[in-house]
């Protein structure tokens, strides 16, 4: 990595950062944030407020860290350096087999839900998202570098749909008065329990999510030391302000109880509402677009995970998992694990609708609020280890951001079926453990 050109400079990291960041969540949380607030939307914009200055907070700590360990692999290599390898491959284990996978489960369903929505096929919904997860990793199998091209184009495409309603709705708020009608006014019929403000900034982690990425451009920054940490924090600021004026448009349209009915569908409503069938149904491609662009990100992640092991030559067959296809230069076995793993959690998602659990299984916040678990560890790292820092630095800005993962924490709690997913996620953990030497013992 340290032969990397230095080429990169403010603008395009903090774009990075945006691109990265900017996804599906924001399309499909809305109405699930509103709905955990009890149908207000003060606390529904508080729980972005709080949502997104934990981003920034944390991701301002990760720059800090980012800037001096010449790995710069992400997480698993912080902790590594933080707490020793087997620390390092139990986190690997967890990105490998519950982080990744179930995202990519519940992207591959949001993508085939627009879709489906689009073309009036509702039957098709689960088809349509298993063809989604399967076809993206084939294209991340056969050809990377097609993949790579994928995620760069629709980077651009992310911010449209964002931008159209922010300034058409918000404007159209202003001018009818509908959004001050709905921050005076709360939904009256919201079925179940809201949760409150910490389940309601839960729900906007999964939007907020995936700016950690974004550490592993520093080697090709110049002067990263200045340029990393400015481009983290003006960013995720940006995100956030971003989130905030899409919220405020789809107020200005849409009053709260009908955000809440329309669901996922709220912001293409909002376009119909001012610009007809057609302008709805740009609305939707772009959105599709969007989640499609981060649905693939996720998998060239999956399709890496176990590929990261056994370089290091951890875990089982670490012969097998680190061989890369002479042709393709893809992580063949690796790629083929994330695919069926990714696989097992889309049939568990299914699950949840079809009521085979009883409760709610949400593995769209759950892995999240974990990997607010193991931050809180890197926090304590940063404030033993970081003398060299001042102290907003080395004290106040991780304090912050570990109050900040405590109150995620916090709201997943509350979430149903929180004991059987820490379960189910310590038992595969626990699997992890056990086969980690079995490559050396071979």
């Amino acid at each position: 990595m340290e032969n990397l050109e230095k080429k990169y400079g403010f603008w395009t990291a903090t774009a990075m950062v945006v691109g990265i960041v900017i996804g599906s969540g924001v399309f499909f949380k809305a109405d699930d944030v509103l709905k955990a607030a009890g149908g207000d939307l003060a606390t529904a914009l508080t729980a972005w407020l709080i949502g997104g200055s934990i981003m920034v907070v944390t991701a301002y700590v990760f720059s800090k860290i980012a800037t001096r360990i010449e790995k710069v692999n992400g997480l698993v290599d912080y902790f590594e350096e933080a707490y020793g390898e087997k620390a390092g491959y139990l986190v690997g284990w967890f990105m490998t087999f519950i982080y990744y996978p179930t995202l990519v489960a519940v992207l591959a369903w949001v993508s085939a839900n627009y879709t489906a929505g689009l073309v009036g096929v509702k039957d098709a919904l689960w088809p349509l998202s298993f063809a989604y997860l399967t076809g993206f990793f084939l294209l991340n199998y056969y050809s990377p570098v097609l993949a790579g091209k994928w995620q760069v184009s629709s980077t651009v495409i992310k911010l449209i749909p964002l931008g159209l309603v922010a300034i058409v709705g918000g404007i159209a708020g202003l001018s009818s008065g509908q959004t001050m009608q709905n921050f005076m006014q709360t939904a009256e019929h919201i079925s179940g329990s809201g949760g409150g403000l910490a389940v309601a900034t839960l729900s906007t982690a999964f939007a907020y999510e995936g700016w950690i990425i974004a550490t592993v451009i520093n080697a090709e920054l110049k002067d990263a030391k200045r340029t990393l940490p400015k481009a983290l924090v003006v960013g995720t600021l940006a995100v956030m302000t971003i989130y905030m004026l899409y919220y405020i448009g789809i107020s200005g349209v849409l009053t709260n109880e009908q955000v809440l009915v329309q669901g996922d569908a709220a912001p293409v409503r909002v376009i119909e509402m001012i610009f007809g069938s057609v302008g709805g149904t740009l609305l939707t491609v772009f959105v599709i677009i969007s989640c499609l662009g981060t649905l693939n990100g996720l998998i060239m992640g999956s399709a890496r995970g176990m590929f990261s092991l056994a370089s290091r030559h951890l875990g089982p067959r670490a012969d097998l998992f680190k061989q890369i296809n002479p042709t393709t230069n893809s992580t063949s076995y690796s790629a083929i694990l994330g695919y069926f793993l990714s696989a097992f959690w889309l049939l568990v998602w299914y699950g949840n609708f079809k009521g085979w659990w009883g409760q709610f299984m949400d593995i769209s916040e759950l892995p999240i609020a974990f990997l607010y678990v193991i931050y809180i560890s890197i926090y304590i790292w940063v404030m033993r280890t970081f003398t060299d820092l001042n102290v907003f630095s080395r004290f106040v800005c991780p304090v912050l951001a570990g109050a900040g993962s405590l109150y995620i924490i916090w709201g997943a709690i509350q979430k149903d079926m929180f004991m059987h997913f820490l379960i189910l996620s310590l038992l595969i953990i626990g699997s992890g453990f056990l086969l980690m030497n079995s490559s050396k013992r071979n």
